[in-house]
């Protein structure tokens, strides 16, 4: 029978959008194909299945989604009852339910649906739906214990009509009240209670929804700029040394169009990044000549200058009654959310009071999902080299929205911080470090000189080789001020990847320093190596590498079983090549016999069980194997991007092993989704690094 999840409220304004979204993260984590059921809907776009459908990749039809609009359900339910209303309801959510694993039902949202006791049909429903209920309160503006009343009364009133209540959550209350509240409600309630303090960047429009309810007219700016948030209003009519002093970060300036001074000014204050702000309005139809324009966009690319006809005062009226949603145009408001979410929910408890199983296939997104949750366990510090990088500067975004780790971001600080004010990101919450400034510098002269002695290597040079970003990261890794570190965006491999084996050198266990890809196809992950580092390894290598892909298989929750790969199976050929595979997998068995391996072994027979029962029948890696081998690094990266490119393949990676501190490297056309899984991998080589640290001490 298919599990479906009720989220329902008491009221509108619960904010009720972020635990929507939080619960489908949660499920999507579980089971590859999860329904949507919204059983009332409002004329015009659905914005919340909108952002699921395209962040979740949801094949759903979406006009099974919904079960009918309010002013039909309103009809029906005056014309032949609430049974028959109910009735409907019921058999459409059956269509959906019989087709997906699980389902996330969204309830009403109590908002003009000229529905009477709509709390109560939100019951019924879920009980006639078999689902459990997720009753969400809104706390916002309200006073700590008129909050904890309503929390207690919406769950008598579920319970009272017989729901399952899984949990309680209470959104956007007084952070100042937050762990009062949840402290209050742990002991009056018999389910968990989840209390979530009040997002202001959620509520906070972003440029292009304002300039959509305004009727804006966009002069300067990209999409990038026109996503920004704006967290405040500044409204302009002071001269430009004081109204300077008013900027806040992130703000909105609104100003009249013949206002060139606080045109240029605020754009010169976001360019130095004292403070970023989000854009400028221009009201009264005015408009900056066109010197003015090229001026400003010469001054800070990127960031929006919006032209409306309106004066301030109705400007601000309009302004001021406006607020956030979550949508597919704002992924950075649905990271916060579920940074939000996350933070202030046990998710591991919710998960299991759903009681949804595990699906036995693993997808790419399933995979990403808990590379994160589990780098988010155990926060670690990671070095990213280079700061000022586009994409780099997204995945910290994400990143920190979402809580996965501490961030170090290397490079010039103001260029840093100036690129970010441009991108509508803020980088307060990472430590920022300029090697050629830093106060580290002369201490990682010092040290790396004592590493490189043997090599003639003086103080001197030291100090000019450790202002190299790579160096210098490297050298906080070893030095312990960082937990890992990764690069490549904009550097070469042997860039990123020789400070590394000069200055933290491999594990006493390996020989030899190599790579894997993990491999997320459809329905399963497999693990790639080596196909990044090593061009023709030896079999005492290619054994190695093996060992040490087995054991990173296994410490990101593949089961190992290994294939060496050859271009033949079994003792079917030979030649020098086959040799070298057949040793290394002797190799293998004399070392760890308690490793499951097979070789030398073709691809096919590797994968395919059919392929598997002609040529290697009996065996226990042949036909599943989930760690390939591959017999040199021609045959592996081809082999990697022809599958990443054939067959739709998420390759995450390349992963380095062998190090005895965690640093990995990117791909040149690294995506920011790449970026973002390669950290949480780091992250998660660094809890299991200190973990192993605490075990031998």
């Amino acid at each position: 029978m298919t599990r479906s999840v009720y989220v329902t409220g008491i009221d509108r304004g619960d904010g009720r959008q972020v635990i929507e979204l939080g619960v489908m993260e949660l499920l999507t984590r579980q089971v590859d194909r999860v329904g949507v059921f919204r059983p009332l809907v409002h004329d015009g776009p659905d914005r919340l299945f909108d952002l699921l459908r395209a962040r979740y990749r949801l094949s759903q039809d979406a006009a099974t989604v919904y079960g009918m609009d309010y002013h039909e359900a309103s009809a029906l339910q005056a014309e032949r009852g609430t049974d028959e209303l109910v009735s409907q309801l019921v058999e459409r959510f059956h269509k959906v339910a019989r087709d997906y694993e699980v389902v996330l039902v969204l309830g009403t949202d109590f908002a003009d649906t000229q529905l009477p006791d709509e709390l109560s049909l939100n019951a019924r429903l879920a009980n006639e739906f078999g689902a459990s209920v997720i009753p969400v309160v809104g706390g916002k503006g309200q006073p700590a214990e008129s909050v904890r009343a309503e929390a207690r009364n919406a769950h008598r009133a579920y319970e009272a009509l017989g729901c399952d209540v899984l949990a309680m959550v209470v959104n956007r209350v007084n952070p100042q009240d937050r762990e009062a509240i949840a402290e209050r409600l742990k002991a009056r309630l018999p389910v968990p209670c989840y209390v979530l303090p009040d997002e202001p960047a959620l509520a906070a429009p972003t440029v292009a929804q304002i300039t959509s309810a305004l009727g804006g007219t966009v002069l300067l700016g990209d999409d990038a700029g026109l996503a920004r948030d704006a967290l405040d209003f500044v409204f302009g009519g002071a001269m430009l040394p004081n109204f300077l002093n008013a900027l806040t970060p992130g703000c909105l300036v609104v100003t009249p169009g013949d206002r060139a001074d606080l045109v240029v000014g605020s754009l010169a204050a976001h360019s130095a990044g004292t403070p970023p702000i989000a854009g400028i309005l221009l009201t009264l139809d005015e408009r900056p000549g066109e010197a003015i324009l090229k001026l400003a966009d010469r001054l800070a690319p990127g960031t929006p200058v919006v032209a409306v006809s309106h004066g301030s005062f109705p400007t601000a009226q309009e302004l001021f009654a406006l607020e956030g949603k979550l949508n597919a145009s704002t992924p950075r408001k649905a990271e916060t959310a579920l940074g939000l979410f996350e933070r202030h929910t046990d998710t591991a408890d919710l998960l299991a009071r759903m009681s949804v199983a595990r699906s036995g296939r693993v997808t790419p997104m399933m995979f990403e999902h808990e590379l994160l949750e589990q780098a988010r366990a155990n926060r670690r510090r990671v070095v990213l080299p280079e700061g000022a990088e586009e994409r780099v500067l997204r995945a910290a975004d994400v990143l920190l929205r979402r809580d996965v780790c501490e961030l170090t971001l290397l490079g010039d600080v103001e260029a840093i911080r100036k690129k970010a004010a441009d991108l509508g990101i803020d980088v307060t919450k990472c430590e920022i470090v300029d090697p050629h400034t830093s106060e580290l510098r002369q201490r990682f002269a010092e040290r790396y000189a004592q590493l490189r002695a043997h090599k003639g290597v003086t103080v001197e040079l030291a100090y000019d080789v450790v202002a190299d970003v790579n160096y210098f990261g490297t050298l906080m890794v070893q030095e312990g001020l960082a937990d890992g570190m990764v690069s490549g965006s904009v550097h070469s491999t042997a860039a990123t990847i020789r400070p590394a084996f000069e200055i933290i050198k491999t594990k006493p266990d390996a020989s030899i320093v190599s790579s894997v890809f993990f491999m997320c196809l459809a329905d399963k992950v497999l693990v790639y190596g080596d196909c990044a580092v090593n061009p023709d390894p030896n079999a005492e290598q290619l054994a190695d590498i093996a060992v040490q892909a087995a054991a990173t298989a296994a410490q990101f929750g593949v089961d190992p079983r290994i294939a060496m790969l050859s271009y033949s199976t079994g003792t079917s050929g030979s030649g020098a090549d086959v040799d070298k595979v057949r040793e290394a997998t002797e190799l293998v068995r004399e070392a760890r016999p308690d490793l499951r391996i097979e070789g030398p072994i073709q691809y096919d027979a590797a994968v395919e069980p059919s392929v598997a029962a002609t040529k290697l029948p009996g065996s226990e890696v042949a036909g599943q194997a989930t760690v390939l081998i591959f017999p040199d690094l021609n045959t592996g990266n081809n082999t990697y991007k022809a599958v990443q490119r054939s067959a739709g393949a998420v390759a995450v990676g390349p992963v380095l092993q062998g190090l005895r501190k965690p640093v990995n490297d990117l791909s040149r056309g690294a995506l920011v989704q790449d970026i973002v899984n390669t950290v949480a991998i780091t992250a998660i080589q660094a809890q299991a690094q200190a973990q192993g640290q605490e075990t031998s001490a």
